[in-house]
């Protein structure tokens, strides 16, 4: 990498998505993030380590509203 390349910063990040195969987490990494989430997500939604838990065919609508609201996915 040179000097005038720069690398993407996690805390550029709002939220960190991840593929577990049969569910999909979604790791709020910023204050902003997790707002939404506490907006957006009925309180009984299943959390793992501080990830939301989601099927797949629940995926796809949750990223596109969080990037729809302003907040960066990884």
């Amino acid at each position: 990498m040179t000097t005038t390349e720069t690398k993407t910063d996690a805390r550029d990040v709002d939220v960190r998505v991840t593929n577990e195969g049969n569910l999909i987490l979604f790791e709020p990494c910023t204050l902003a993030a997790r707002e939404w989430l506490n907006l957006h997500v009925p309180t009984e939604a299943t959390y793992w380590a501080g990830q939301l838990v989601v099927e797949h065919r629940y995926a796809y609508d949750l990223a596109d509203g969080m990037a729809s609201d302003g907040l960066t996915l990884e």
